[in-house]
Protein backbone atom coordinates (compact mmCIF):
# COMPACT_ATOMS: atom_id res chain seq x y z
CA UNK A 1 0.00 0.00 0.00
CA UNK A 2 3.41 2.24 -0.14
CA UNK A 3 3.21 4.39 -3.07
CA UNK A 4 0.62 6.17 -5.63
CA UNK A 5 -2.82 5.70 -4.17
CA UNK A 6 -5.53 4.51 -6.77
CA UNK A 7 -7.82 7.11 -5.93
CA UNK A 8 -6.81 10.84 -7.40
CA UNK A 9 -9.37 12.31 -4.66
CA UNK A 10 -7.16 10.47 -2.17
CA UNK A 11 -3.92 12.02 -3.72
CA UNK A 12 -5.07 15.54 -4.03
CA UNK A 13 -6.29 16.01 -0.20
CA UNK A 14 -3.05 14.26 0.97
CA UNK A 15 -1.20 16.65 -1.66
CA UNK A 16 -2.64 19.64 -0.40
CA UNK A 17 -2.72 18.84 3.11
CA UNK A 18 0.90 17.87 3.50
CA UNK A 19 2.35 21.28 3.55
CA UNK A 20 -0.18 22.18 6.79
CA UNK A 21 1.26 19.16 8.15
CA UNK A 22 4.50 19.83 8.24
CA UNK A 23 4.28 23.69 9.19
CA UNK A 24 2.13 22.82 11.87
CA UNK A 25 4.47 20.50 12.91
CA UNK A 26 7.25 22.98 12.90
CA UNK A 27 5.02 25.35 14.61
CA UNK A 28 4.13 22.49 17.30
CA UNK A 29 8.08 22.20 18.32
CA UNK A 30 9.24 25.71 17.65
CA UNK A 31 6.28 26.72 20.58
CA UNK A 32 6.55 23.99 22.55
CA UNK A 33 8.33 25.65 25.57
CA UNK A 34 5.39 28.08 25.59
CA UNK A 35 1.98 25.92 25.73
CA UNK A 36 1.37 22.45 24.97
CA UNK A 37 3.08 20.52 22.31
CA UNK A 38 7.06 20.51 22.13
CA UNK A 39 9.39 18.22 20.51
CA UNK A 40 7.77 15.13 20.72
CA UNK A 41 4.13 15.99 19.45
CA UNK A 42 6.10 18.22 17.01
CA UNK A 43 8.02 15.39 15.62
CA UNK A 44 4.63 12.92 15.65
CA UNK A 45 3.32 15.90 13.07
CA UNK A 46 6.45 16.11 10.91
CA UNK A 47 6.27 11.89 10.66
CA UNK A 48 3.38 11.63 9.88
CA UNK A 49 3.45 14.05 6.97
CA UNK A 50 5.84 12.39 5.63
CA UNK A 51 4.14 8.98 5.92
CA UNK A 52 1.13 10.90 4.69
CA UNK A 53 3.22 10.94 1.10
CA UNK A 54 4.33 7.84 1.34
CA UNK A 55 1.41 6.52 1.40
CA UNK A 56 -0.25 8.42 -1.52
CA UNK A 57 2.49 9.93 -3.90
CA UNK A 58 4.57 8.11 -6.30
CA UNK A 59 7.37 6.54 -4.62
CA UNK A 60 10.26 8.27 -6.74
CA UNK A 61 8.98 11.72 -6.21
CA UNK A 62 9.00 11.08 -2.21
CA UNK A 63 12.54 9.05 -2.38
CA UNK A 64 13.27 12.52 -4.55
CA UNK A 65 12.31 14.73 -1.91
CA UNK A 66 13.10 12.82 1.39
CA UNK A 67 15.65 10.17 1.01
CA UNK A 68 15.97 7.31 2.53
CA UNK A 69 18.52 7.52 4.91
CA UNK A 70 16.90 10.77 6.36
CA UNK A 71 15.45 9.28 9.00
CA UNK A 72 19.00 8.31 10.68
CA UNK A 73 20.67 11.87 9.36
CA UNK A 74 17.26 13.20 11.16
CA UNK A 75 17.89 11.13 14.44
CA UNK A 76 21.96 11.99 14.90
CA UNK A 77 21.56 15.68 14.00
CA UNK A 78 18.70 15.50 17.08
CA UNK A 79 20.93 13.43 19.39
CA UNK A 80 23.81 16.28 18.48
CA UNK A 81 21.70 19.29 19.30
CA UNK A 82 20.92 17.81 22.24
CA UNK A 83 23.92 16.81 23.80
CA UNK A 84 25.35 20.34 22.59
CA UNK A 85 22.57 21.85 24.32
CA UNK A 86 22.92 19.82 27.79
CA UNK A 87 26.71 20.08 27.62
CA UNK A 88 27.46 23.02 26.68
CA UNK A 89 26.63 25.31 30.59
CA UNK A 90 29.25 22.74 32.05
CA UNK A 91 31.95 23.90 29.36
CA UNK A 92 31.50 27.03 30.95
CA UNK A 93 31.44 25.89 34.95
CA UNK A 94 27.14 25.22 35.23
CA UNK A 95 25.12 22.84 35.91
CA UNK A 96 23.55 20.23 33.06
CA UNK A 97 20.92 21.71 31.12
CA UNK A 98 21.83 25.00 32.57
CA UNK A 99 21.79 27.21 29.89
CA UNK A 100 21.64 30.46 32.24
CA UNK A 101 25.85 29.96 32.37
CA UNK A 102 26.60 29.97 28.96
CA UNK A 103 28.20 33.20 28.15
CA UNK A 104 26.38 34.87 24.89
CA UNK A 105 26.78 38.11 24.80
CA UNK A 106 24.26 40.52 27.24
CA UNK A 107 21.78 38.24 26.86
CA UNK A 108 19.38 37.98 30.43
CA UNK A 109 19.39 34.64 32.44
CA UNK A 110 15.75 34.21 31.08
CA UNK A 111 16.42 34.67 27.84
CA UNK A 112 19.39 32.15 27.79
CA UNK A 113 16.41 29.21 29.33
CA UNK A 114 14.30 30.57 26.59
CA UNK A 115 16.96 29.95 23.52
CA UNK A 116 18.84 26.77 25.41
CA UNK A 117 14.90 24.88 25.72
CA UNK A 118 14.36 26.42 22.24
CA UNK A 119 17.72 24.06 21.44
CA UNK A 120 16.53 21.37 22.94
CA UNK A 121 13.46 20.97 22.01
CA UNK A 122 14.33 21.07 18.08
CA UNK A 123 16.71 18.20 19.25
CA UNK A 124 14.02 16.44 20.55
CA UNK A 125 11.66 17.03 17.68
CA UNK A 126 14.52 15.63 15.16
CA UNK A 127 14.85 12.08 17.12
CA UNK A 128 11.42 11.44 16.99
CA UNK A 129 10.68 12.56 13.73
CA UNK A 130 13.73 10.52 12.57
CA UNK A 131 12.08 7.22 15.11
CA UNK A 132 9.00 7.39 13.43
CA UNK A 133 10.16 7.49 9.80
CA UNK A 134 12.49 4.74 10.69
CA UNK A 135 9.79 2.61 12.16
CA UNK A 136 7.57 3.21 9.36
CA UNK A 137 10.04 2.58 6.44
CA UNK A 138 11.50 -0.68 8.10
CA UNK A 139 7.64 -1.81 8.64
CA UNK A 140 7.11 -0.92 4.99
CA UNK A 141 9.85 -3.19 3.76
CA UNK A 142 9.39 -6.02 6.09
CA UNK A 143 5.52 -6.30 4.68
CA UNK A 144 6.91 -6.49 1.14
CA UNK A 145 9.08 -2.75 0.33
CA UNK A 146 5.66 -1.32 -0.21
CA UNK A 147 5.74 -2.62 -3.62
CA UNK A 148 2.05 -3.58 -4.97
CA UNK A 149 1.04 -3.47 -8.74
CA UNK A 150 -1.01 -0.89 -9.84
CA UNK A 151 -4.51 -1.05 -10.69
CA UNK A 152 -6.48 1.12 -13.19
CA UNK A 153 -9.45 2.88 -11.47
CA UNK A 154 -12.71 2.32 -13.51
Amino acid sequence: MIGRHPSENVRVVAALAMPFVLVFGVYVVAHGHYGPGGGFAGGVVLAVGIVLARLTVDRDLVDRCVPEGTAIVAMGTGMFLFLGAALAPMAFGGDLLDYAQVPLGELSESRLRYLGILVVEFGVGAVVFGGILLIFERLAARTGGGRREEVEPQ
